[in-house]
């Protein structure tokens, strides 16, 4: 291949370590393209993502082929994968999707993330007080994953004692949810994790059944609509996809955003003497580098499309965060800025919880946290450094975030 021709590989570091570049020169020659190594489209304008997350010809129901293609020893090995994954409204079209997002908005309500307000604080300082006074800490390890998973947590009335497990569950089910690379055993472990996951909740359910608390698990319990529950599988399967979303996406978020804030210590500051900042400055990491990298949708028939044909069957990628760069709806794109103020003509621009009927219902709550954590973070991480070798990316197509962020710095008590 010429080292000029344009082709999309997500599995090369240099792609997985900073893609825009690739996705810039995409959005002016190519905005949608055939990659080779993803036997797929990948579509790249802020216009065109859109078009195709709110078109009902391109199918969210990319899951069911996938098990329906594989050969029935390695299938039924998959047993608990399969019969969780396919309830994930995310990998749902109407009228399963419709019926499953009512019931879940009767159970998710706003309501109960605002309630959680006051204890997300409490959570962001407890996990900071853990390690006041260290001169350095890996900030993903010590502080991004573990507030929201806390949070997720608690809401869903898990105890805290098992985020460790429950950590690692992910991790490997992440394997398989996000990642396009092959190795070896990703399958087993995503099975295996699933499996554990499916049991814990089938026992917290049992309990919570016997024993109604205020928390989420019990409030999905007492979801109704129009005589509907959600039957005890869909109700397992919801749990595991409201832990796995819910402290993947917003580990992210805090990780990316303070890799890219400690890189801005101007912008730190501001943040640190305007905690009013704290929208815009989600706002800004979500749309600079969002957790959500691309949303896959698969042709349900054949569709002219960007001035292509994409032929049924055929695996369609919106790239979310090439969307939120995209040079036509924000100007100097490439630029982080925690005071950018939203394009004209819409309430935000960017998309990084997707669009239409299937955007991300646990939105609010990561936004909510990040709101939350950021001034705190800010507070009492004084004269943040990154230290070591550049930080590796996850090696995914579908999640966006650091594997490790080594930072120095002083870390300070409460009110200090």
């Amino acid at each position: 291949m010429a080292t000029n021709e344009l082709c999309y590989d997500p599995s090369t570091r240099a792609v997985i370590d900073n893609p825009f570049p690739l996705f810039a020169r995409l959005q002016r020659e190519a905005p949608v393209h055939w990659s080779a190594p993803l036997r797929g489209w990948v579509v790249t304008r802020h216009e065109d993502c859109k078009a195709i997350l709110l078109d009902k010809r391109f199918s969210a129901a990319r899951m069911q082929p996938f098990f329906n293609a594989l050969p029935r020893e390695q299938r039924a090995k998959l047993h608990d994968l399969e019969a969780s994954v396919s309830l994930w409204t995310v990998f749902l079209d109407p009228p399963d999707h419709t019926r499953l997002r009512r019931l879940l908005n009767r159970g998710f309500t706003s309501r109960a993330v605002n309630a959680m307000a006051p204890r997300i604080a409490e959570i962001v300082h407890e996990t900071v007080d853990a390690v006041v006074g260290r001169s350095a800490i890996d900030f993903i390890r010590d502080l991004a994953y573990r507030i929201p998973a806390a949070v997720i947590m608690e809401m869903l009335g898990a105890s805290r004692s098992e985020i460790e497990a429950f950590k690692l569950w992910s991790d490997d089910l992440g394997l398989f949810i996000g990642s396009s690379r092959v190795t070896p055993d990703k399958y087993e472990r995503a099975e295996t994790a699933m499996a554990n996951l499916t049991e814990a909740f089938r026992e917290l359910v049992a309990e919570r059944r016997r024993r109604p608390r205020t928390d989420m698990i019990s409030d999905l319990i007492r979801a109704e609509d129009e005589g509907e529950v959600l039957s005890e599988q869909e109700l397992i399967a919801t749990c595991v996809l409201l832990l796995f979303a819910g402290h993947e996406t917003t580990g992210n978020l805090l990780g990316t955003g303070m890799y890219y804030l400690a890189q801005h210590p101007d912008q730190l500051d501001d943040l640190r003497r305007h905690p009013e900042l704290a929208e815009s400055a989600v706002e800004e990491i979500l749309r600079y580098d969002g957790p959500n990298a691309a949303v896959t949708r698969v042709a349900a028939e054949d569709i002219e499309f960007g001035g292509h044909r994409i032929a049924q069957g055929q695996r369609v990628f919106a790239m979310i965060n090439a969307a939120n760069r995209d040079p036509e709806v924000f100007p100097d794109a490439q630029r982080f800025d925690i005071r950018r103020p939203p394009p004209s003509g819409t309430p935000l621009g960017q998309f990084a919880f997707g669009h239409g009927i299937h955007f991300c219902i646990g939105a609010p709550l990561a936004r909510l946290e990040g709101r939350i954590a950021l001034p705190i973070l800010a507070e009492r991480i004084r004269h943040p450094r990154l230290i070591g070798a550049a930080p590796e990316w996850l090696d995914s197509l579908s999640f966006r975030g650091l594997t490790a962020l080594p930072l120095a710095g002083e870390f300070v008590a409460r009110g200090v």
